[in-house]
């Protein structure tokens, strides 16, 4: 329903603009003479919330200080000295990962190098359930196609973005011109180093632009994974839940040339030696200690219009829910039945159930949070405020108008992917059948079959005949039944030519009737965006509303910082900030696949054998923090105030899942693999000491 970005063929413009005309053509006119020069207001806001560019943080570094944080902004971020922004990665251009030796050792989460874990699992090899550990440099294994990024620079570049822009340009132009300079922009910046990329991104949904430049490190090994038994251990249940008792780590190395510069895998390349790697502070943490998150946060809408919150929480993403659910339960039965089909459909499973968990969450928080009421009161002050103002009045009714004329086709768009383009195989034919290798090496035809069965009914049912596909209705009653058109699309193979043509044709027709409205309306939406969030900040300024403003997350470097502390997730409850071993042990169960754990793992509790890594008779194993963090900081080193790494974040609590939407800083909560458990794993459980030689660790 919500497309924030412009990503689409610049001809949808031209009627876009045309009809922005008809709600003020004063209004686009002032809109696009102002380059909106953004500053971070210090206002005081909700406690610990926001998710600040590096190049930015002075405005919060005296905040940060009075919390605890004994670093200077230069410290976080420089482009004269080292700082701590040059020991963090992109890890896989999804989630991130930290240095931590002079030799490129890297670690990350456990469910971040999952795929590339399970690429090298088999059933002779199970990684997954095993574990994996390279001895020596020679056992570390290549990934092809996995990279890390390192960020050399940001920088604002909206004047240079909207360099001889002029105010008889129409949208389209504008547009046009932004490309065009942007291409030159980031071929410059290319330029500058060995495998140097840069991205162009909007903040502020188009008031502010900036330039992210990255160094490029093709060649990065798997070094060591604990057993899914550690590394996911829980599961699905544990998921986004406190207390927590996940081992989600794994280590990596990164290999460059003999000149320490980037280069394609090869057995003559390097261990990488970094600028930046952080030492390990294993003294610990307690209640209340400042922390702070650094790391690559994927996507946050905290200016969304109250409708467009409304309808995720109490329609988008409960049809959503419904619909993995079904896919859900059919991969567990299978799964649970074969090893083999278990090893194939891990990593599967985990992304299925990762957003479905998240989706309820988010949902139950931002209803519990009264987060359209308040929206919608804010608009209704907002548009008070408006009038007689040409460059905001009556955008809030727009909105409203916009956004209930797409509600209806939004469901349908939702449906598309997560129903009909869902199926596996119909997916792998209507795309050409591209890497049909790795397709089928993961592949199970009755876990699809059922799918099919599954997603098909539920989209008959659920979605009105007049946005139904012809085709579908068709076929619906060519055959009969889903169960009967399942039957003739899996045969003893699937029929590949039958899966493409649903796929053509339920796509197509998509896309000729449904998408063209839809993306229409959001790209007016997307204008109206970069108008309210103008006005939304001349609100607060002319009003003294204390609101403090940030750019939403766009998997670009953040820093975001607060206590360890607990937090009451309902009435008479409340959770402590840490959880240790005992809590694992207490779980175990050898009847429950997520809750088995080796028995090595039992044996050194049994024993009290911990080493170095007790803590109070057990060993610390996770902890949460007010930190504001998203899908994205999966892997980000959690620091101490000194900077030194105490954690891995990897997950927020449940109930504070809707903080991509809105943060509480009652039940917002971070959850981080406490290092010493990691540190623990390697040393008791893995003796794979040889790594712990290789870090500075603070004790």
């Amino acid at each position: 329903m919500y497309i924030f970005v412009a990503t689409k063929p610049l001809k949808f413009y031209h009627s876009v603009f045309q009809s922005l005309n008809k709600i003020n053509s004063h209004f686009m006119k002032k809109l696009f003479l102002s380059i909106l020069t953004l500053t971070l207001f210090t206002l005081t806001s909700k406690a610990d919330e926001g998710m600040w560019l590096p190049s930015q943080i002075s405005a919060k570094i005296q905040e940060m200080q009075a919390k605890g944080l004994e670093l200077s902004a230069a410290d976080l971020y420089s482009l004269e000295q080292i700082s701590l922004k040059d020991g963090i990665v992109q890890f896989g251009r999804g989630c991130t990962g930290e240095l931590i030796s002079p030799d490129g050792l890297l670690i990350t989460n456990h469910h971040c190098g999952f795929g590339q874990i399970q690429y090298h699992s088999s059933v002779e090899h199970d990684y997954l359930t095993n574990g994996f550990w390279a001895m020596n440099r020679s056992e570390e294994l290549p990934n092809p196609g996995l990279t890390v990024r390192f960020l050399v620079r940001m920088e604002d570049v909206t004047e240079q973005v909207l360099s001889g822009y002029t105010d008889n340009m129409d949208e389209f132009q504008r547009l046009e011109l932004i490309a065009k300079n942007s291409e030159t922009i980031i071929e410059n910046a290319k330029q500058e180093g060995i495998s140097y990329a840069a991205d162009i991104l909007p903040l502020f949904y188009g008031n502010v632009y900036y330039m992210f430049v990255y160094q490029v490190f093709p060649d990065v090994r798997l070094v060591g994974a604990p057993p899914s038994s550690i590394g996911k251990f829980g599961g699905d249940t544990d998921n986004w839940m406190w207390p927590r008792h996940t081992g989600d780590f794994s280590i990596f190395r990164v290999y460059a040339g003999e000149d320490n510069e980037p280069a394609a895998y090869s057995e003559k390349n390097v261990p990488f030696r970094p600028k930046k790697f952080f030492k390990i502070n294993a003294r610990g943490i307690k209640e209340g200690d400042f922390t702070m998150v650094y790391g690559f946060p994927g996507s946050t809408r905290e200016y969304l219009f109250s409708d467009a919150v409304k309808y995720t929480a109490y329609t988008s993403n409960p049809h959503k829910i419904a619909l993995r659910t079904l896919r859900l339960n059919i991969q567990k039965e299978e799964m649970n039945k074969d090893q083999a089909v278990r090893i194939k459909y891990a990593s599967k499973q985990a992304s299925v159930a990762n957003a479905w968990k998240k989706w309820q969450g988010e949902a139950k928080g931002i209803i519990k949070n009264h987060a359209v009421e308040n929206k919608q009161a804010f608009e209704a002050k907002f548009a008070e405020w408006a009038k007689g103002k040409p460059e905001y009045e009556g955008l809030v009714e727009r909105f409203k108008e916009l956004y209930g004329s797409i509600e209806e086709l939004s469901l349908v768009q939702d449906y598309q992917n997560e129903a009909l383009n869902a199926v596996e195989i119909i997916g792998f034919a209507g795309r050409g059948q591209r890497g049909a290798e790795k397709f089928y090496k993961d592949y199970y035809m009755p876990i699809d079959k059922a799918c099919f069965i599954a997603l098909y009914n539920a989209y008959n049912k659920n979605i009105a005949d007049n946005y139904k596909s012809p085709y579908f209705k068709e076929q619906l009653q060519k055959f009969g039944s889903v169960e009967a058109w399942a039957e003739a699309l899996f045969t003893e193979t699937p029929n590949l030519e039958m899966a493409a043509e649903i796929y053509k044709n339920t796509n197509d027709w998509f896309k000729e009737n449904i998408a063209p409205t839809l993306t229409n309306v959001n790209k007016e939406i997307n204008l109206l965006y970069r108008a309210y969030m103008k006005g939304q900040m001349e609100y607060n300024d002319a009003t003294n509303g204390g609101k403090v403003f940030y750019p939403d997350a766009n998997s670009t470097l953040r820093v975001t910082y607060g206590k360890v502390k607990g937090y009451k997730p309902a009435d008479a409850i409340y959770y402590t900030p840490v959880s240790s071993l005992d809590g694992i042990i207490e779980k175990d169960n050898p009847e429950i696949y997520d809750y088995n754990i080796p028995q090595k793992l039992r044996d050194l509790h049994a024993a009290k054998d911990y080493g170095q890594w007790e803590v109070d008779g057990s060993v610390p194993v996770a902890f949460i923090a007010m930190n504001h963090t998203s899908g994205g900081n999966s892997g980000s080193p959690v620091l101490d105030a000194e900077g030194n790494l105490i954690g891995v974040n990897f997950d927020r609590v449940w109930e504070g899942t809707m903080s991509d939407v809105v943060y509480d800083p009652e039940i917002c909560r971070n959850i981080s693999i406490d290092i010493r458990y990691a540190l623990f794993i390697i040393d008791k459980l893995a003796g794979a000491n040889h790594l712990l030689n290789e870090m500075e660790i603070l004790k």
